[in-house]
């Protein structure tokens, strides 16, 4: 295959590799590949693998590690690089880079630098788990990997509980059984899900189903890969509207608006949030 290989401008290009199979990557990518001055990634032997199956020649090229461990060292050399006029093209390991993977605070360096920064967009497993998991897409929330400490997990899925859009979060083999366990017990046990594992890859799987129904699928798996999990958003539940207020109004004699509330909230199972304004209301009409 012919590359086009004709001088880049000057400026940070970052490059989305693919997420299993190395023909999922774009004809842009492959040309920023040949044509930069520096290249630099994640893990430069990962690299120079992609580069070598699609026949890319290294030559006599500069290749910069760049990743969590190495950043503040590494960061200067790259921006120097800038500084000559040189391109750079940094490739994450897998996916688009700065989306859980590293880049964030080179780009920032650049920014302020006043370099300019480019996207040469392509793999991500956020966005293939959401296009084959079966949930709704039109809104959704990426939260990245969740804790490794059980309570600050829960906390975290607390957090987004309510959230009107689908959560998609990425989770690693060993924490999967734990996540879903949390995720039944925080979500609700009926609330769909999707684990999609190992994508583009030759054992690649998506699981469906409810929360409890998962939990329970890989309760006793041992499983590997990359791993993406989806959670449908918050469930609407048509519930009279008199009740709530009755509800509210009983809680309120005992409690602050902000405890009423959440009390009703969760007993109705319904947004804290709406619930709150009609709290706020009724005491409000209380005082007057």
């Amino acid at each position: 295959m012919n590359f086009e290989t004709k001088k880049l401008a000057s400026g940070l290009y970052f490059v989305a590799t693919p997420i299993g199979s190395a023909r999922d990557i774009t004809l842009r990518a492959l040309d920023t590949l040949a044509s930069a001055d520096v290249i630099a990634a994640e893990d430069t032997r990962t690299a120079r693998r992609l580069m070598d199956i699609h026949g890319i020649p290294l030559r006599d090229r500069p290749m910069v590690a760049y990743h969590d461990h190495n950043g503040e060292k590494a960061r200067p050399r790259l921006l120097k690089y800038l500084e000559e006029g040189c391109s750079v093209a940094y490739a994450s390991e897998a996916g688009t880079p700065l989306v859980a993977d590293p880049g964030y605070h080179l780009s920032v360096a650049a920014i302020e630098a006043g370099y300019p920064v480019t996207s040469a967009p392509g793999p991500s497993a956020m966005i293939a788990a959401l296009t084959i998991a079966g949930l709704p897409t039109d809104k959704f929330l990426f939260a990245g990997f969740l804790p490794n400490a059980k309570s600050a997990r829960r906390k975290a899925l607390s957090a987004v509980a309510d959230t009107d859009a689908t959560l998609v979060f990425y989770e690693s083999p060993k924490r999967l059984k734990a996540s879903l366990n949390d995720m039944a017990d925080t979500f609700g046990s009926e609330r769909k899900a999707a684990v999609c594992r190992e994508l583009t890859k030759k054992f690649e799987e998506v699981a469906r189903g409810t929360l409890e129904e998962l939990a329970s699928a890989f309760a006793e798996r041992t499983v590997k890969g990359e791993i993406v999990v989806l959670v449908n958003r918050v469930g609407t539940k048509t519930v009279d509207a008199s009740s709530i207020d009755d509800a509210l109004k009983e809680a309120l004699k005992s409690n602050s608006v902000k405890d009423s509330a959440s009390i009703v909230a969760d007993t109705f199972n319904v947004a804290r949030r709406d619930v709150y304004q009609k709290a706020l209301a009724i005491a409000k009409d209380a005082k007057d």
